[in-house]
């Protein structure tokens, strides 16, 4: 049946008015990155799994009490329930978490190592692979621009020359490119975050 990927928000909606199956979905779908992301805070098998199933009962109350407005963001709005939590578990057993090399951490630097810069990425990839697709309804002319801008980083009198059409034609281009993006974006209902 599930042809097309159904997007979080659409899920998150679904389940929300009662399809108990649409959570299943979202949390198979984003169980990975969110247990490796506790994980990678914690280095504890079994708090991990107590934390990954403490963020799945808050998401669930909070979808419950309708109180979720993250319209289309769920993975980060879980991410942010599961840093949170990891958090509460850090302030409650007054410990840091164990690291290879322990020298002197503080919550500051647990909180701004590589594991939330690879949350980060995951969620910069997604939309990048989101946004290749969706250039690729774009206009040719205006495609041209924007990849030559934006994926080649070449200047705007690089891209006049190249395309044969004067700076002030290569930014027309560029803006109407970003209009009617932002409309792609629009009418697939995607939310780009970062």
């Amino acid at each position: 049946m599930e042809h097309i990927e159904a997007n979080d928000a659409f899920l998150v909606k679904s389940y929300i008015d009662g399809n108990e199956q649409s959570l299943s979905i979202l949390i198979n779908r984003h169980q990975h990155r969110i247990y490796s992301f506790i994980f990678s805070k914690v280095f504890d098998k079994d708090v991990a799994e107590d934390i990954f199933q403490d963020t799945f009962i808050k998401v669930i109350r909070t979808l419950k009490r309708g109180k979720y407005n993250e319209e289309g963001k769920f993975l980060p709005w879980v991410m942010r329930i599961a840093h949170n939590l990891v958090i509460d578990h850090f302030r409650k057993n007054k410990r840091m978490p164990k690291f290879e090399n322990s020298g002197d951490f503080n919550i500051f630097s647990v909180l701004s190592d590589s594991g939330l810069n690879a949350e980060k990425q995951i969620i910069k990839d997604q939309i990048e692979n989101d946004v290749k697709e969706l250039i690729k309804e774009l206009p040719e002319d205006q495609l041209e621009v924007l990849v030559m801008r934006i994926y080649k980083n070449m200047s705007f009198k690089e891209i006049s020359e190249r395309t044969g059409v004067s700076i002030n034609t290569a930014l027309g281009r560029m803006r109407y490119a970003l209009i009617n993006l932002r409309k792609v974006i629009d009418k697939h209902n995607l939310v780009l975050t970062n």
